[in-house]
């Protein structure tokens, strides 16, 4: 017996997205967020309904930036005090869990779906899904880029411009491409919130 899509998106295996039901849940999440990205800056209530509509779950005090862009929006769950700024892509073919106090600076883009290297594999458009796991209290620098499968660990930072091929540990900053860690997270940070710069410069 031939498995269905649905269960080789969670077995990791190829598939193609146009059959049971998946094109029409597309269209559904993509209705609301084309209403979310076109609602002027004073409906805030409207914003806060779709924001809870688009995603399977979301905590408390969660705000987005429009536009927002996303496969379907029923797969991303989504922890409280969250914040994503302008332009964050989301390819949410299989689950996205983004923690507590997570930060996404603009034009940041989640993936959890790729495709074979060798083009007779994707002659069809075949696929596969891995999932993206976010930890609590992480922030994501601009233009930052997290491939399919990635869970990044808490408290960590991933500077601009990164492309994350890899997992990262908790309690780190990491950058570039390939996005690496280049260290620990510490006391100093505590003290200095940008290079030199005191939080209490009195002291």
């Amino acid at each position: 017996m031939s498995m269905s899509i649905r269960d080789r998106i969670k077995a990791g295996k190829l598939f193609t997205d146009m059959g049971e039901g998946l094109p029409q849940e597309r269209l559904r999440g993509k209705e609301l967020m084309y209403e979310f990205n076109h609602t002027r800056p004073s409906e805030i209530k409207k914003r806060e309904r779709l924001i809870r509509e688009m995603f399977a779950t979301v905590g408390e005090n969660a705000w987005i930036e429009p536009p927002i862009y996303f496969s379907y929006g029923r797969n991303i769950h989504i922890g409280k005090n969250f914040y994503a700024n302008f332009n964050f892509t989301i390819v949410d073919d299989y689950t996205v869990t983004i923690g507590d106090n997570v930060l996404i600076a603009p034009n940041v883009t989640i993936t959890v779906t790729g495709h074979p290297v060798h083009h007779e594999l994707r002659k069809s458009g075949e696929m596969f899904s891995f999932p993206v796991t976010l930890g609590n209290n992480v922030w994501i620098g601009s233009n930052v880029v997290i491939n399919p499968g990635i869970t990044i660990g808490d408290n960590s930072v991933i500077g601009a411009g990164s492309v994350v091929t890899k997992d990262i540990p908790p309690d780190v900053v990491a950058v570039g491409v390939p996005c690496r860690v280049i260290r620990n997270i510490g006391e100093r940070d505590r003290e200095y919130y940008y290079q030199n710069y005191k939080v209490n410069p009195s002291i």
